[in-house]
């Protein structure tokens, strides 16, 4: 059965989230201590997204996909993307890429991208090196505690748009809240953590043999326009737009193999697919499944419309 679905996302907590996604974006922690993200679209294994309405109401991503693959153009759910809530910095890490040797049986090379949603004063990204580095001395500036001396941070404000590739390190700052879209991986590799405690697990071999020791050269342009639609980014693993109907109403069409996500990032308005007219506001991520057809957004919303 071909329908919007709404979907309810599962909560990963974090020793550095915060509450703002459970505050602003109507998200339920479940009890958990904090909600550092909310996975509105995701069949990965560590958690999957629910649907919440009609005839799959209550079923998972991940078992949707098994059952009902044509749902998904039978080409399963490569997507993950997540409201992150950084309250105190993550940890400095890189994912590794779809072909490195170090990956283990069942995992998978992530890149991803960030549209920043709101940043407090003087909040950064890590991503990258000032300049070329080669291994030695990544290694170096690891063990003696420095490696921050040869990253570059990149001061951030609400509408910033990112495209980080795999093996790119790189690490979200405290008061940063942003959305993500990323291949479905959960494989990272941890390097510097800030002597926090309990201490986590480092990476260090890993990280050594995935990562990009250059400079992190993209330039932090605005990510949406005023209305309309706005092309962020165009990869081998994903496509991302940010629609801004303004008030007005923009329309497109789910194509018949594959399927559309659409997450709402601010404000509050109406999505019509499939003969079915669904009210949409922040915080809500809704899966097109393949063979939707047409669709219309309306209202004075912000949407990520994503594909692969």
């Amino acid at each position: 059965m071909i329908y919007p679905m709404k979907l309810r996302p599962y909560i990963a907590e974090a020793v550095w989230g915060g509450q703002r996604l459970a505050r602003e974006y109507g998200m339920d922690p479940g009890g958990k201590a904090n909600c550092a993200e909310a996975w509105v679209l995701s069949a990965h294994p560590k958690g999957s997204s629910v649907v919440a309405n009609g005839a799959f109401a209550g079923q998972p991503l991940a078992a949707l996909v098994q059952t009902h693959p044509a749902l998904f153009g039978g080409a399963g759910l490569p997507l993950l993307i997540k409201f992150i809530d950084a309250r105190q910095d993550l940890s400095v890490q890189v994912h590794p890429r779809e072909d490195d040797a170090v990956l283990r049986p069942g995992e998978a090379g992530k890149t991803e991208c960030w549209y920043v949603l709101d940043a407090q004063p003087g909040a950064q990204l890590l991503l990258g090196f000032r300049q070329a580095t080669d291994k030695a001395e990544f290694a170096r500036a690891i063990r003696e505690n420095r490696l921050t001396e040869l990253t570059q941070s990149f001061p951030v404000k609400a509408g910033d748009f990112f495209f980080i590739p795999a093996g790119t390190l790189h690490a979200i700052g405290g008061g940063v809240l942003l959305a993500e879209v990323q291949q479905s991986s959960d494989t990272t590799y941890r390097v510097y953590d800030y002597a926090r405690l309990p201490a986590r697990e480092l990476h260090i071999e890993q990280a050594l043999a995935v990562t990009d020791t250059v400079p992190y050269t993209q330039t932090p342009a605005p990510a949406k326009q005023k209305e309309g639609r706005k092309r962020l980014v165009r990869c081998p693993f994903f496509a991302v737009e940010v629609w801004s109907p303004a008030g007005g109403k923009l329309e497109g069409d789910v194509p018949p193999d594959s399927f559309v996500s659409l997450v709402a990032l601010e404000g509050a308005g109406r999505l019509a697919a499939c003969g079915e007219t669904l009210p949409f506001q922040k915080g809500e991520s809704i899966l097109l499944p393949a063979g939707s057809g047409r669709f219309a957004l309306a209202g004075d919303l912000d949407v990520l419309c994503v594909q692969v």
